[in-house]
């Protein structure tokens, strides 16, 4: 059996101001107070003798790992990440950070943000532009309907409203 890791289709550099806020404030948090107080943690729990047998000891090596690949991913990405200003839009159409309302065939209304997919939160309604939802509106207006292909059936909606601010 291959250990070989399934290769991810890209993922977008966009991000809105906002997710890059976020991700620099975990960036920063992770630096400067996460890790120092692990490191510390881990350098009390050696002191204390035989660390094969020491929980603390192992425990905070491996957070200790964690914390510096999310650090190393972080940077990486926040390097190559591309900040777009959602900009107020008249035309109805559906570009990155837009607002969308939709409606389903139950007549029922949801709203949605478009953002990058490394700010995506469905509790707050924003999902990814590289997500099936995300794609099938990008580029469609107001009063077009969009079909959605869904692990349960295609769903269709009716693009209700575009907006542009938050």
């Amino acid at each position: 059996m291959s250990r070989k890791r399934t290769e991810r289709p890209p993922r977008s550099r966009y991000i809105t101001p906002a997710g890059q806020r976020k991700l620099q404030e975990e960036f920063d948090r992770l630096w400067i107070e996460e890790r120092p107080r692990v490191t510390r943690e881990v350098s009390e729990a050696a002191a204390q003798g035989d660390r094969s047998e020491n929980a603390e000891y192992i425990y905070g090596k491996k957070r200790l790992r964690e914390i510096d690949s999310r650090l190393e991913f972080l940077t990486k990405r926040l390097d190559e990440l591309k900040v777009v200003v959602p900009e107020e839009r008249s035309d109805g159409k559906v570009y990155f950070g837009a607002w969308v309302t939709l409606e389903d065939e139950a007549g029922d209304e949801v709203e949605y943000q478009i953002v990058g997919p490394d700010e995506f939160d469905v509790e707050t309604r924003r999902i990814s532009m590289d997500s099936p939802m995300g794609r099938a509106l990008l580029g469609k207006s107001e009063g077009d309907e969009v079909t959605v292909s869904r692990p349960k059936g295609d769903a269709v909606f009716e693009i209700v409203a575009v907006r542009y601010s938050a």
